[in-house]
């Protein structure tokens, strides 16, 4: 690798408008510890030091050599005066109950994200080279993952640099050599008992052997993937545009615009919103009216011939139950309950109401809250009773919709009345009534 190559990425970064901090992932392996030489050096070079720290994690996984790896990389930061974050794993560290390496990597990115956050460093920095570059996209290519995985691991990702991205691993180890870098190998690489370790050892051995330009032309072909990621991912929001309306709570998409489009394209737009199985896929759009599906942070329903995609922070704001009145003050012949004063999201029922119901009928306290399964009322105008479900039904009230609507309930949990449509007759006012509760949605 050429130190000048190297240098060229980091005064882009350095002679940019911001100024950039970073913290860098340091293990004590070739790759890592050539990534501290080069960003000291650079440093040292520079008119303005480049502002950047160092973090080791000891997982305590390889006894002494465990030890020595944070030893490497701690005298180095003490020589050079940089400052260095150690974390080490205790008996009280949770132990990994499937995969160490899982485990590990979620340890060390909660680690580095505390160090960022608390010395407010802009980027993290990782050592990852060519070869691991190959090796991951052999391991998404086993799983199927489409475009976006066998484009690799991207050089820039958000608050992640890889300048070393574009390096072979020879390139790297004869540059330490070369430079008289100090690094520790871990021996654990050499075994292939996990997957990336089978692939690197028993796999891309074989490959390199097949053409001596390989490498070479394996990042070359990793570079026309990412532009055609690229460009595919523009006509894919381009297609998400033309089938998509908005409004503030969520987005809706065109179940039957979408349906029309290639199993690929529905993947790559529904994948965004956590829904990335094929059969779940395939499943939402032969669902009846209705059905909802969950994804990690999205709620879809059906409802007709659109696709509603509500947020779960948005679910989580509505309140599940509000106390509207505990008792009534009998020496009062009226009070007046104005929900414009009481719930925030009144003002998204474009329909005036006023109740009134005879206090003395009452089991109090009321509350308001949304529908509940088996729901029914009285609801005047009507006879008989109704489900509340089926009233929705009626009305025409999209399943969205339904879910914003407040039930008023008394001390017994029944239905007093479906906001703002219909008041249940059992108790309301009479001519003979003395007390007078009324509520009402008055501006």
């Amino acid at each position: 690798m050429k130190k000048a190559s190297f240098k060229n990425q980091l005064e882009n970064l350095v002679n940019s408008p911001e100024n950039h901090t970073f913290l860098l992932a340091v293990s004590g392996g070739a790759d890592s510890m050539v990534l501290l030489s080069l960003f000291e050096s650079f440093s040292s070079s520079q008119k303005e030091k480049l502002k950047f720290q160092v973090a080791h994690i000891n997982y305590k996984l390889r006894g002494q050599d465990s030890d020595l790896d944070q030893k490497v990389v701690q005298d180095f930061c003490e020589k050079n005066h940089i400052q260095f974050h150690l974390y080490e794993v205790s008996e009280q560290d949770r132990k990994p109950e499937h995969s160490i390496q899982l485990w590990a990597r979620e340890l060390r990115y909660a680690f580095f994200k505390e160090i960022r956050e608390k010395e407010n460093l802009e980027f993290l920095v990782t050592a990852h080279h060519l070869n691991d570059q190959l090796e991951t996209f052999i391991i998404h290519l086993s799983k199927a993952s489409g475009i976006k995985g066998l484009s690799g691991i991207p050089a820039t990702d958000r608050n992640i640099l890889r300048p070393l991205l574009s390096f072979t691993k020879e390139e790297i180890y004869k540059f330490a050599e070369e430079n008289s870098i100090e690094y520790r190998e871990d021996l654990s690489n050499k075994k292939s008992d996990y997957l990336r370790n089978k692939i690197r050892n028993e796999i891309v051995p074989k490959l390199l052997e097949t053409n001596e330009h390989f490498l070479e032309n394996f990042k070359k072909s990793s570079s026309y993937l990412n532009q055609t990621k690229d460009f595919v991912e523009k006509q894919i929001t381009a297609i998400e545009s033309g089938l998509s309306i908005f409004n503030k709570d969520h987005k809706t998409l065109s179940k039957e615009k979408l349906d029309r489009e290639s199993d690929f394209v529905k993947f790559e737009i529904l994948k965004k919103y956590g829904f990335n199985q094929e059969e779940e896929i395939s499943k939402i759009f032969t669902a009846t009216n209705g059905s909802s599906f969950y994804s990690k942070e999205y709620q879809l329903i059906i409802h007709k011939d659109e696709l509603i995609l509500i947020p779960k922070s948005e679910e989580k704001k509505l309140p599940g139950e509000i106390l509207l009145i505990e008792n009534f003050d009998f020496s009062k012949n009226q009070i007046i309950i104005n929900l414009e004063n009481t719930i925030d999201d009144i003002d998204e029922i474009n329909k005036t109401f006023e109740w009134d119901f005879d206090a003395e009928k009452l089991q109090f306290p009321l509350r308001l809250r949304r529908q509940q399964n088996g729901d029914e009322f009285f609801p005047c105008g009507f006879s008989g009773k109704k489900k509340v479900s089926k009233f929705f039904r009626d009305e025409k009230l999209s399943i969205l919709a339904r879910q914003k609507i407040w039930i008023l309930t008394d001390g017994h949990n029944a239905v007093l009345g479906v906001i703002p449509f219909r008041q249940d007759r059992r108790n309301a006012r009479e001519e003979r009534t003395k007390s007078i509760l009324k509520i009402c949605n008055e501006k």
